[in-house]
Parts: C-alpha cells; structure tokens; sequence
C-alpha cells in the first residue's frame, strides 16, 4: 500500500517556487500543492535572521520523495533549503485515490 506524504520547502521568490510546482506538477510527481506567504526567522552564520518567504506543500506519494528533492534542487536557488515531508497518517478515501490518479 502506498504511503501518502506532504513535501514543504520555502523560497524568497514567487517565480521560484511557481516554477518548482510547475515542473513538479507536469512530471506528475505531485498532485497538487499549496503555495502561502510566511514571515521566517532563523539562525544563519551564527546570527538570527529574517525574511519574508513562500511555503509551498506538496501532496504525493512516499516513493516519490528522491525524485522530488532532486527536481527541486535543480530549481531551487538557496544555498541549504528545506526539503522536507511529513506522512499523512489518515485521510478521506477520495482524496488518497485523486493523489494516486495524479501521480507516477
């Protein structure tokens, strides 16, 4: 049985993180995704930084996860991103099948 996964990464750029969903979507590597303004803080060269950034949350399947990561990190402009997923653990019968109809 499949396991059903979210992927998050984040990027500064609008236009970065339209085009990893693009790709990601026309490959069929991810079903669908989710792309939200967050204001982020974090430590970088021994000091506490800010900025304002784009989350993007993929839907997809578990086996999926390499090859998703390395399409991001063609794309993907910073020097350590976040490339992370979380399982989804239970979800509605229906939305697991579109995930499988819309992915490889």
């Amino acid at each position: 049985m499949n396991k059903y996964i979210i992927v998050t990464t984040l990027c500064n750029s609008k236009e970065i993180a339209s085009k990893i969903v693009d790709v990601l979507l026309k490959k069929k590597l991810v079903s669908g995704s989710q792309l939200s303004n967050v204001h982020s803080k974090y430590c970088w060269n021994n000091k506490i930084e800010e900025c304002d950034e784009y989350k993007i949350e993929l839907r997809t399947k578990s086996n999926l996860f390499n090859k998703i990561k390395q399409e991001i990190e063609k794309i993907h402009d910073y020097e350590v991103a976040e490339i992370s997923c979380q399982e989804i653990l239970d979800g509605n019968l229906e939305f697991l099948k579109w995930i499988d109809e819309n992915t490889k």
